[in-house]
């Protein structure tokens, strides 16, 4: 945790993750984390539902879609990845629906809390989001 604590005190150029808790109705209900940021180019995005009843109703795509707006815009982005578990249905067709285009699966360690595992890599780019270089809107 104090790695993390570290990071927040840096300028959001500098900094090497960003957390975003998801809320409905004052409960947490998510997050997402970005890392692997190289500011003002690309980032590596993970989300997590934390509660199963909260799963298949629309929650995590209404979250998927606010954290990569917020990203874009806090990073500066040019193109966002994300790579959650291949076998994992649900996270695979959230990020499609959300605009994310299928890139390769492979095996890799896809985060710092993640073991090695067959991964699904999507993107996203700035010019799908209708965003110019630098987080401008055209």
């Amino acid at each position: 945790m104090d790695g993390y604590a570290a990071d927040y005190r840096k300028s959001i150029q500098d900094r090497e993750f960003i957390l975003l808790v998801w809320e409905t109705d004052g409960e947490q209900v998510g997050f997402s984390t970005a890392d692997k940021i190289r500011f003002g180019h690309e980032a590596h995005m993970h989300l997590h539902i934390v509660h199963p009843q909260r799963r298949r109703a629309g929650t995590g795509l209404r979250c998927v879609q606010e954290s990569v707006r917020l990203y874009f815009e806090l990073l500066q982005l040019e193109r966002l990845f994300c790579e959650p578990n291949a076998f994992n249905v649900a996270p695979n067709r959230t990020l499609q629906q959300a605009g994310f285009r299928y890139v390769k699966t492979h095996m890799t360690v896809p985060g710092r809390l993640n073991y090695h595992q067959a991964v699904t890599r999507w993107v996203i780019d700035a010019s799908r989001l209708g965003i110019g270089r630098l987080g401008d809107t055209r």
